[in-house]
């Protein structure tokens, strides 16, 4: 459990310094939108 959590806060920190990065804030909406969508999708998924 460790392991996951400390991926996702890695992963958390990447999207910080890419919105930190971007100059728009409506692409970073959408990116966020995009890939909370993704994730829940593949999350979901009863594979």
């Amino acid at each position: 459990m460790k392991k996951l959590i400390g991926y996702t806060l890695f992963w958390i920190g990447i999207g910080m310094l890419i919105m930190l990065m971007l100059k728009n804030i409506w692409i970073g909406i959408l990116l966020i939108i995009l890939l909370l969508l993704l994730g829940f999708i593949l999350f979901d998924v009863d594979c």
